[in-house]
């Protein structure tokens, strides 16, 4: 995989998110396809089901950030990032036990393929503008709007 992110810059939001008590590493992707971006919703069985996020998930303990992010897209979709082309910023949220989550999300490039959700995890995937009349109507939170807003800018 290719990556257009300083290893530096990298270091520095991880470590600023110890400075700033995060107990929790979650790293997500920005899939962008014909002027859409991939989202998934949250099995309804699941922390937070029916909410409609961007694909990703924790980090382990043994993998970087980039790393954990190829893992769980591949998990999750089952499509393969190409290349890792900016990072679009962080937010923050509470977990089920209510650990403080740091979210760092990446426009990402993925090898052509057909999506396939875990449904234990996931129970439907959308592609979708902010322009989009459907988008208004779904249950996205305010982060996962912002970030979807940087990454029109790319």
């Amino acid at each position: 995989m290719k990556s257009n992110i300083d290893n530096a810059i990298i270091q520095q939001i991880l470590h600023q998110s110890m400075i700033d008590g995060i107990q929790k590493i979650v790293v997500s992707a920005v899939i962008k396809h014909n002027n859409k971006f991939l989202l998934v919703e949250r099995a309804p069985c699941d922390f937070l089901g029916g909410l409609i996020t961007l694909p990703g998930g924790s980090m382990q303990e043994n993998e970087n950030l980039l790393q954990a992010m190829m893992r769980e897209i591949k998990e999750e979709t089952g499509l393969i990032i190409t290349e890792v082309t900016s990072y679009l910023g962080s937010f923050d949220y509470a977990s089920s036990s209510e650990k403080k989550v740091r979210q760092f999300n990446f426009l990402v490039k993925t090898k052509p393929g057909n999506i396939k959700l875990d449904p234990t995890e996931h129970c439907k995937y959308y592609f979708l503008n902010p322009s989009d009349k459907k988008f208004s109507t779904l249950n996205i939170s305010s982060g996962t709007k912002k970030i979807l807003s940087m990454a029109e800018l790319k």
